[in-house]
């Protein structure tokens, strides 16, 4: 390769190493680094990758208005409902209901960061499923920063398809693949990670590989409870469902089993206070009327979906090549949706509109620091994508690699869910960069491509605009660095175990 593109990719390569050192080494504060490398990131596209001023700025522009919505919409409405229920006194009533279950810490991280938060991811997502679960897991007793990681580490597997099904279906839109074909190749990838990632999960909230003594059977099944229902659900019906059932089923399998356990006869005693069905229903009101609205105006219901989005406006931002429109749907946003299934769910609780606007209004003032951080990572993508700075990154990496090159493929889906923290915008960058690959190397085309999604889980768990949610929906915004390290380690061993396995499973030749 010639000075000039090893060049290129250098320079490319900078955005990506500053955020990781400011953040987990030199542990910036998130605001001030995300700045930073937004600043360095347009620099580099103006100066070396020749993108006119105008189109940096108008990149950048779109990109912070995108940081803004859905994504930093989103997050306000997830702490929202989480803030309300706290006030209302609802989340207490849900401790005691989960207490009923269990008061082993192990199997409720179980219920709640891999069960309930795969549910979130599966309807909603957006940072839902880490907002929520964490602050629910600090409310009993876990600490802040395992909290935030271990909801990190829950929250990768099911953001396949999270959304319901968004970038499974984004994938095959981009590559014109068989939608089918491609979602099942994608369930039978992850089966794995999906069996382990409660084991992982046990481990890093209590201590270590030990703490799987006495659960190792519920974790299993909890796995495989999410696993399994997901190849078939895929097949029979489409990428939309399989993320619900399979954490659904998770969740009923691993209640049931916890059920059923034997009580530990050292355990601390823990007095448990009973309520009426009628309180645990109004008690869980916003996170039933949450599922309700968020599925009633999914792709799953055509007429409403269809009423939602035609609500929307559009207008252009970007002034570049094959610019799009900046699409604006309030009706249709989760965020609407999850702030009024909360202020509904408010009122069956019994407060008063003017108190859960406060808290609304209290919510948002919260998270300017988060805002900052959300809307320059989402602008530091947005140039590096229009610049060319991604897309030169997979490819010269390759080109590096040659017929070596599907051993790594799905660190190219990490890093565009690292940079973008979207699977979906990690799919639409690569996607098709991993369909040409497979016809260069004359290897199963859905094989490979399934590789981008896969390894598109492993990037969420460490993007930036992840770590941001983490550490605003703990009340620790400054943590940034610390959550990073700690989710650091774990993002590398889950690339290790899927790029070996998928390496290996890929030359078995398996038809679809």
């Amino acid at each position: 390769m010639s000075g000039i593109v090893w060049g290129a990719f250098i320079m490319a390569l900078i955005p990506i190493v500053w955020l990781i050192v400011s953040l987990g080494v030199i542990k910036m504060a998130a605001p001030k680094a995300t700045f930073i490398g937004l600043v360095l990131t347009m620099v580099i596209a103006i100066l070396g990758f020749k993108l006119s001023p105008v189109d940096t700025f108008s990149g950048a522009a779109e990109g912070a208005l995108m940081g803004l919505f859905p994504i930093i919409y989103v997050i306000i409405a997830a702490l929202f409902t989480y803030n309300v229920t706290t006030k209302s006194g609802a989340m207490n009533k849900i401790q005691d209901m989960l207490s009923a279950i269990t008061t082993d810490k192990r199997i409720l991280t179980l219920i709640i960061a891999w069960g309930f938060g795969g549910f979130l991811e599966a309807i909603a997502g957006f940072g839902t499923a880490v907002a929520i679960p964490a602050g629910i897991l600090i409310a009993f007793g876990v600490d802040p920063i395992r909290a935030s990681v271990v909801c990190l580490i829950a929250n990768t597997t099911p953001t396949a398809f999270g959304a319901i099904g968004l970038p499974v279906i984004t994938l095959g839109q981009v590559t014109g693949l068989n939608l089918s074909t491609l979602s099942v190749v994608v369930t039978i990838q992850l089966m794995l990670l999906i069996i382990l990632i409660p084991f992982v999960l046990v481990a890093v909230v209590d201590k270590g590989i030990k703490s799987l003594k006495g659960v190792f059977g519920i974790t299993l099944m909890s796995g495989l409870a999410f696993a399994l229902p997901q190849i078939f659900i895929a097949k029979f019906v489409g990428p939309e469902l399989p993320a619900i059932v399979g954490s659904i089923l998770s969740i009923g399998v691993t209640v049931l089993m916890a059920k059923m356990r034997k009580a530990d006869p050292d355990a601390e005693k823990i007095e448990v206070t009973h309520h009426s069905s009628s309180e645990l229903l109004k008690a869980c009101a916003p996170f039933i009327l949450v599922f309700v609205f968020v599925l009633l105006a999914s792709s799953l219901v055509p007429p409403i979906n269809h009423a939602l989005n035609a609500a929307s406006f559009k207008f252009p931002v970007y002034t570049g090549k094959n610019a799009g429109l900046f699409n604006v749907n309030l009706l249709a946003s989760p965020g609407t949706l999850i702030i009024v299934a909360t202020l509904i769910g408010g009122l069956i609780q019994g407060m008063q509109l003017g108190e859960l606007f406060k808290i609304l209004g209290t919510t948002i003032a919260g998270l300017w620091k988060t805002m900052i951080t959300v809307c320059s990572i989402v602008a530091l993508a947005k140039v590096m994508g229009y610049s060319g700075m991604t897309a030169n990154l997979a490819d010269t990496l390759v080109k590096i690699m040659g017929p070596a090159y599907p051993l790594v493929a799905p660190v190219i889906g990490a890093l565009g869910t690292f940079i973008t923290g979207s699977d979906t915008s990690a799919n639409v960058l690569f996607g098709n960069l991993q369909l040409q690959a497979s016809h260069a190397l004359g290897v199963n085309q859905y094989w490979l491509v399934a590789n981008n999604m896969v390894g598109a889980t492993a990037g969420k768990m460490i993007s930036p605009q992840s770590i941001a949610v983490a550490s605003a929906a703990i009340g620790q915004e400054g943590s940034e660095g610390e959550i990073l390290k700690q989710a650091l380690k774990w993002c590398a061993l889950y690339l290790v175990v899927i790029c070996v396995a998928l390496f290996f499973m890929g030359k078995m030749n398996i038809s679809f």
